[in-house]
């Protein structure tokens, strides 16, 4: 690790990372004729892999299924026509899958394919399944290796663009910074293609639209993403309270020198976001489908302690609401928060008043959860 006393101070609060989530580019993992570049693809596994031993975890988001699926169908480009697109992408990402896990298998880790749709990340019932599910591979051991359903995604249920998946990600893991590892060094003043003049910017404290002036383009014909779309992931991760940097992929050693507090490319400085601000937009905006009461120990140990909705503190229900539902909490007539409940109203009534241990009775079948409501899916209102 670099000496702290030659670290920046800025750069200083990546030395406390713990969950992180690293994006690779089309044009970072492949040549330009479309076969994967194996030496880099390598490269990134040993770094990530030797991440994961010193106990941070890992989420990948990989772009490429659809490049590398072009050439094994016999395109000479990338097809316009949708089918095709889909096509390729089917192809490739078993393909891209079955590389990345034997170079992980090489170093010592297992893989998971996680794909998303905007859906995923929109619907509150599907938020917090993919959520539950990238916490579980992460507590497990297992890197999520993360990519668009691009083989079944039309344009109007895509997310866009890798670098927004990224940050989407970055957000519903409550990850503690994003890495997007591109083909260019970060952020400049100007257009670097054009101004030789161009400087490159090395830290913005403060997020603001005006950036997006300096974006143009896609930056590849295989790649989908340039500078706007990175901006754009940008936005999400400082709104979140989200570091976000923007490297070039070929820096030497680019992952251990950024993750040691080396000055490289451009850092975007997230905001100081309360956890509970987070929850917000998912939850405040959805409507309510029902309450559960809670009787007080249950209030104070939500209020004063963090805690999650157990069956135990559950007093009653009202509403018709199904399991993945926007719900109310309520004590003594007042409410206290809204989540996202793992059960419908039917089980809930089944389980009110009952200790952990005697859910799966009270059920008549193995209970998912021990929780109604999981405390990172509730948004305590006081």
């Amino acid at each position: 690790m670099s000496c702290p006393d030659t670290i920046p101070s800025v750069r200083e609060r990546i030395l406390r990372k713990k969950k992180i989530v690293i994006k690779v580019g089309t044009s970072s993992i492949t040549y330009d004729n479309g076969k994967l570049n194996l030496r880099f693809i390598d490269q990134l596994a040993q770094q990530i892999s030797d991440l994961m031993n010193r106990g941070i975890q890992v989420i990948l988001v990989t772009s490429g299924a659809i490049g590398v699926g072009v050439p094994i169908i016999g395109f000479q480009e990338k097809p316009s026509y949708l089918p095709y697109k889909q096509a390729a992408a089917a192809v490739g990402q078993g393909f891209l899958m079955n590389v990345y896990e034997r170079f992980f298998h090489e170093y010592g880790h297992h893989v998971g394919q996680v794909l998303l749709t905007k859906g995923d990340s929109l619907n509150p019932k599907r938020y917090m399944y993919a959520r539950g599910m990238m916490m579980a591979l992460l507590e497990l051991g297992v890197l999520p290796i993360i990519n668009e359903n691009d083989a079944v995604a039309a344009d109007e249920i895509k997310i866009g663009d890798n670098d927004t998946l990224s940050a989407t990600v970055a957000s519903i893991a409550d990850a503690d910074l994003l890495i997007i590892l591109s083909d260019v060094d970060g952020l400049y003043d100007k257009n670097p293609s054009r101004y030789s003049y161009a400087k490159l910017i090395e830290e913005v404290p403060v997020f603001s639209r005006s950036l997006f002036r300096t974006a143009e383009g896609p930056g590849t014909a295989r790649g989908t993403g340039g500078m706007y779309t990175k901006l754009q992931a940008a936005e999400i991760c400082v709104h979140s309270g989200i570091d976000m940097i923007i490297a070039r992929s070929t820096v030497p050693r680019v992952l251990y020198r950024i993750m040691d507090g080396e000055s490289i490319g451009t850092l975007f400085v997230g905001e100081s976001v309360h956890p509970q601000m987070k929850k917000r937009k998912m939850i405040i905006g959805a409507d309510i489908k029902g309450t559960i009461f809670v009787d007080a120990g249950c209030r104070d140990a939500v209020l004063h302690k963090g805690s999650s909705i157990l069956p135990v503190g559950i007093t009653g229900t009202s509403g018709d609401f199904q399991d993945g539902d926007i719900i109310s909490v309520s004590c003594d007539g007042e409410e206290l928060a809204r989540g996202i409940t793992h059960y419908n109203r039917n089980d809930v009534d089944k389980i009110c008043g009952v200790h952990t241990s005697e859910i799966n009775e009270a059920l008549g079948h193995q209970a998912p959860y021990d929780t109604v409501i999981h405390r990172d899916n509730l948004l305590v209102l006081h």
